[in-house]
């Protein structure tokens, strides 16, 4: 009996000793942590927590840990990055809009003097006016849509639209600005009937949007095309392109982005987002692909008739 006593005595100081070493690990091993996560919060490092000991699940602890932290890295980069695009592009557009209303101004100054101006120079100087009055009117309209379907603030009514009457009508607004850049555009029109169910001011802003945006960044090789296959129609606006590269197809439709570097041509680099943004909210599809300098931008819809 006094043997078997002993053999348990023992025993259960065996155990004893290996707890109190596996707690002293275990205790060794979250100080470490401890220190670790103490510098990671007070420095902007890329460093990762370490194994002290390897210790039970502590390996899965950190393993985890230093994914999430990974990720939430990735993600406050990205949202830098995304800050920083947009207080350059505030900026950019802030100046784009004092441009032409300070050009205005000027216009206005000289027809206030009135010495020694024409009739004909009158003329002129008034074009020139509402030219620079309309190109901020665009600017703000489009940040004004654009910042309402952003805070969900934009309502959209479906109804019944004839798709191939909207489009030729709307090319039609834009046949004298082809006219101007001497050129025709080439477009194909489905005859089959094209019935649609969306909000017509969207849909004639992403028609517009799509013009617009070919005739400021297009050089030529004006596609427009509706075709039906099954209950689904698709439209599509192309242009060639020499502004437009491979590399700027993952950001086409990001807020605010532009290839127009130097910005001379007087963009807010909304169009094509807002494109995006109303399209979808429709429950359209939307896609961009750029093959042998030709840019197109096409829509997909489900008819309804």
């Amino acid at each position: 009996m006094t043997i078997i006593l002993a053999a348990a005595v023992i025993t259960f100081l065996m155990v004893a000793a290996g707890l109190a070493i596996r707690l002293s690990l275990y205790r060794k091993q979250i100080l470490h942590m401890k220190e670790e996560l103490m510098m990671i919060q007070k420095e902007d490092t890329n460093y990762r927590l370490s194994s002290y000991c390897h210790i039970g699940e502590t390996e899965e602890v950190i393993r985890l840990f230093n994914a999430k932290l990974t990720e939430v890295q990735q993600k406050a980069a990205e949202l830098g990055r995304e800050n920083r695009i947009y207080r350059e592009s505030i900026t950019s557009i802030s100046h784009d809009i004092r441009t032409p209303l300070t050009s205005a101004k000027g216009y206005m100054q000289m027809l206030s003097a009135g010495e020694g101006i024409t009739e004909e120079k009158k003329k002129s100087y008034i074009t020139t006016v509402e030219r620079r009055i309309d190109a901020v009117t665009d600017m703000l309209n489009q940040l004004f849509e654009y910042a309402r379907v952003e805070a969900g603030e934009m309502e959209f009514i479906p109804e019944r639209i004839n798709l191939g009457n909207l489009f030729a009508d709307t090319i039609a607004l834009f046949y004298d600005d082809f006219v101007k850049k001497g050129c025709e555009p080439e477009i194909v029109l489905t005859e089959t009937p094209c019935l649609i169910l969306a909000d017509s001011h969207a849909m004639s802003r992403i028609v517009e949007n799509l013009i617009k945006n070919a005739l400021v960044h297009g050089v030529g090789d004006y596609r427009f095309s509706l075709r039906r296959q099954g209950n689904s129609a698709y439209l599509s606006v192309s242009n060639r392109t020499s502004s437009i590269e491979q590399s700027d197809m993952e950001r086409i439709f990001d807020r605010f982005y532009t290839t127009d570097t130097s910005r001379t041509k007087k963009t807010t680099g909304l169009g094509l987002a807002i494109v995006k943004q109303f399209a979808e909210r429709m429950g359209q599809t939307v896609s961009a692909s750029l093959d042998n300098g030709i840019f197109s931008v096409e829509i997909t819809f489900t008819c309804v008739d």
